[in-house]
């Protein structure tokens, strides 16, 4: 494999084949590794089903292209901020921005690139939808500097990686706002225990450099944090059901979704190097569950 192609790249094969300057845009955008668009979309998937709406898939398609573009151009923003650690751990060494094949020029000028694409899917909105969207880019552009500051950087990736959720219901209705509240804060409970789980490959280098993470905070007991906050999120996401339709049979469908969170759990083993990204990765079926969940109670 091309050792300029990034460790956790999940098209290796597919971006090694790529002439070098088309691969590192790819991989600065991490295009090759769309577990992270799919963590954005979900919510945004949940928010636009939970509401009743139907299935939505025109909306679905923009709110997917979008989550694809946004976290592409989130991706580049840290790259950008974070060059100077990212050469300090093993794992972010080879990034573009941090090995220098790509420049901070070229990496503002992809950036705002992919901004564009986020700029026409906002004009897809109404205005109301338009404008929750762009309240999250402030959260957005401090995200990089949390794990300067806090030990839970992760918490603040919560409340950015769920705002599609927000979105997408505000699209469709505006009301219900108890249950979007605990349905959103579940979602950042979610974010938080997978996250963690994903922080744990790079505990040693971290701690080696001074960045901060839940799973430093946490020690020896990641594994018990991150079921508290699995748990955590379900016992939320049940609420906002029961707040938006009080039918026991409509909380049945959330038990698929718990049952992966406890397999996550049960399973997450920190000596095994390849487990914690196995598990991080999960979580895309652990949003295509909620996902379905969403629509049941919303539109049974």
């Amino acid at each position: 494999m091309n050792e300029t192609v990034v460790p956790d790249s999940e098209h290796r094969g597919l971006v090694a084949r790529l002439p070098q300057l088309p691969r590192d845009l790819a991989q600065l955008a991490r295009f090759d590794r769309p577990i992270g668009w799919w963590l954005l979309f979900w919510p945004c998937a949940w928010g636009v089903w939970l509401t009743g709406a139907g299935w939505q898939l025109a909306l679905l398609a923009w709110l997917l292209l979008g989550a694809i573009a946004m976290r592409g151009a989130g991706c580049v923003y840290n790259d950008i901020v974070d060059a100077d650690l990212d050469r300090k751990v093993a794992r972010t060494a080879v990034r573009p921005v941090a090995s220098g094949r790509i420049s901070k020029k070229l990496a503002w000028g992809w950036l705002f690139l992919l901004c564009a694409v986020g700029l026409l899917v906002l004009l897809q909105l109404r205005p109301l939808a338009q404008g929750v969207a762009l309240a999250s880019v402030v959260l957005v552009a401090a995200y990089p500097f949390m794990k300067r500051i806090t030990w839970w950087p992760q918490a603040w990736l919560g409340m950015v990686f769920t705002w599609g959720l927000l979105v997408g219901w505000t699209q469709l209705r505006a009301d219900h706002w108890d249950a979007l509240g605990a349905m959103y804060a579940g979602a950042a409970l979610w974010v938080i225990g997978y996250d963690t789980i994903y922080a744990m490959q790079d505990r040693e280098d971290d701690a080696l450099v001074g960045i901060r993470s839940s799973a430093l905070r946490l020690g020896g007991h990641v594994q018990g944090g991150v079921a508290l906050f699995y748990a955590g999120a379900v016992a939320l996401w049940t609420l906002a059901f029961w707040l938006y339709r009080a039918d026991w049979v409509a909380l049945l469908a959330l038990v698929p979704a718990a049952a992966h969170l406890a397999w996550q759990v049960v399973t997450l083993d920190g000596t095994d190097g390849a487990n914690p990204l196995n598990r991080f990765r999960a979580n895309r079926w652990t949003g295509a569950l909620v996902a379905a969940a969403c629509y049941v109670v919303g539109n049974a």
